[in-house]
């Protein structure tokens, strides 16, 4: 495993990666860090976890923009659908279940008289 070292928001961070990795990492640093730059340049003054919450939130904001530019708007509403599905036939199975042991115990008094 390889070690990089980052410069964010000047303080200086050891990252471990896989072999070969480094360049890739130190790309992913340079990011963050015109993030914080942007971030600097609007003039308000944070401590360091305010102003690297507020980089990720810069990142994330980019993220879903090009998540709604990539992604076709039905995706959102198949996925949403989806969930409805699974969770109307996790309620079938408890239902089914509990109509098989009803069904089970039905038929276990029948043999015992």
């Amino acid at each position: 495993m390889a070690q990089v070292s980052i410069r964010l928001n000047g303080y200086s961070y050891s990252i471990g990666c896989k072999d070969g990795e480094e360049r890739y990492l130190q790309d992913l640093a340079r990011q963050v860090e015109r993030r914080i730059e942007r971030i600097r340049a609007l003039g308000t003054q944070g401590g360091e976890a305010w102003t690297l919450v507020m980089a990720s939130l810069l990142m994330a904001d980019e993220l879903h923009d090009l998540a709604k530019e990539i992604l076709p708007s039905t995706t959102s509403e198949r996925v949403q659908r989806a969930d409805r599905i699974i969770a109307e036939n996790e309620r079938r199975d408890v239902r089914l279940n509990l109509l098989a042991e009803r069904a089970e115990g039905i038929a276990a008094e029948l043999e015992n008289t």
